[in-house]
C-alpha cells in the first residue's frame, strides 16, 4: 500500500498508472473510517484495477467551525483498516494547502437548485465546498469510477450535476446505504455519540421505515405531522427537519404526483452532533 500526502507524489502515481491503462476506482473520504466507507472501496475492489482512497477533512465545507475541530481524525487506524482489504489501494492524505494551493476558498456553484434544498437551507456553502473539493480531487485522481454512499443523497445528486458541468469523464456510482444493526446510518459522527444517544438513535430509521409503510395511504401533511409529534418530546433527540421531496430535482412535496420517485430525508441532533438519513418511498 502506497499512502501519498503531497500533490505532486499523487499526480505521478496516477499518471503512471493512465499510461498502463489502469482503471481507477476512487472513494473520496473524510477519514474516520467505518463499515460504510470499507463497502464503498469493496465494491471499488471489484469494479477497478486499481482503488484509490483520499481521506481528507475539506475546511471549506463546514459551515459549523466547532464541527471542524471536532471532526474525529484518526489517519493511523484508517490506514490499517484499508491495508486489510487489499495491497492495490494508494491513499492520499494530503494537507489543505496540497488541495488548494494558497487559495483556500470555495467555487459559487448553480447546481440548478439541488444546493438550495434540504442541507442546502440549514449548511450555507455546504455544497459549493463539496463541488470545490471534489473538482480539484477529480482533477489530482483522473478516476475512472467515484463511489459515493445515499446515506448522502442530495451529496450524490449534486456531485453528479458537478460531472456534467465540469465535462469531468469519470463514473459516479452510488452505493446503499451501510448501517448499524440497529438501523442507524454509518457515520463518522457517531463515534462521538454517548451510550445514551445510541440507544435511542435507531429511531431515526425506524421513523423512516413507518413513513415508507404509510407513504401510499396518507398525506404528506399528516406523514409530516406524525414525525414531529415522535421527536416533540424527545429528550436526547431534536428534529431538524423532515421533508419528502422528489428524487429528480429534491424539491419538497405538499401533495404526491403518479409516476413520481420519492424519497424522506431526515436531519436529528443528538445534543451537538448531528445525523441525517434517508429512504426511498417508492
Amino acid at each position: 500500500m502506497r499512502v501519498h500526502e503531497k500533490r505532486l507524489d499523487i499526480a505521478a502515481d496516477v499518471a503512471a498508472l493512465t499510461k498502463r491503462n489502469k482503471s481507477i476506482g476512487f472513494v473520496p473520504t473524510m477519514g474516520a473510517l467505518h463499515e460504510g466507507h470499507l463497502a464503498l472501496v469493496k465494491r471499488a475492489i471489484k469494479e477497478n484495477e486499481i482503488v484509490l482512497v483520499s481521506i481528507f477533512v475539506n475546511p471549506t465545507q463546514f459551515n459549523n467551525s466547532q464541527d471542524l475541530v471536532n471532526y474525529p481524525r484518526t489517519l493511523p487506524s484508517d490506514v490499517r483498516l484499508l491495508s486489510e482489504l487489499s495491497e492495490n489501494i494508494i491513499v492520499f492524505a494530503p494537507t489543505p494547502k496540497d488541495v488548494y494551493g494558497d487559495q483556500m476558498s470555495s467555487i459559487d456553484y448553480d447546481f440548478g437548485g439541488l444546493e438550495n434544498e434540504m442541507e442546502g437551507k440549514y449548511r450555507p456553502g455546504h455544497f459549493d465546498g463539496v463541488g470545490t473539493v471534489l473538482k480539484h480531487l477529480f482533477t489530482i485522481v483522473s478516476p475512472t469510477r467515484a463511489y459515493f454512499g445515499e446515506k448522502d443523497f442530495q451529496q450524490l445528486q449534486i456531485v453528479k450535476k458537478l460531472v456534467e458541468i465540469e465535462k469531468l469523464s469519470v463514473q459516479i456510482v452510488g452505493c446503499p446505504i451501510y448501517r448499524e444493526k440497529t438501523g442507524l446510518a454509518l457515520s463518522s459522527r457517531n463515534k462521538r455519540l454517548n451510550d445514551k444517544q445510541l440507544a435511542v438513535s435507531p429511531m431515526i430509521y425506524k421513523t423512516l421505515k413507518q413513513i415508507k409503510k404509510d407513504f401510499g395511504t396518507k398525506s404528506v401533511y399528516k406523514l409530516s405531522e406524525w414525525v414531529s409529534e415522535q421527536f416533540e418530546n424527545n429528550e436526547v433527540l431534536t428534529l431538524e427537519y423532515f421533508e419528502i421531496a422528489k428524487v429528480s430535482d429534491l424539491k419538497s412535496i405538499k401533495r404526491k404526483q403518479k409516476n413520481t420517485k420519492y424519497r424522506a430525508f431526515i436531519a436529528v441532533f443528538a445534543g451537538e452532533i448531528r445525523l441525517i438519513d434517508n429512504i426511498a418511498l417508492n
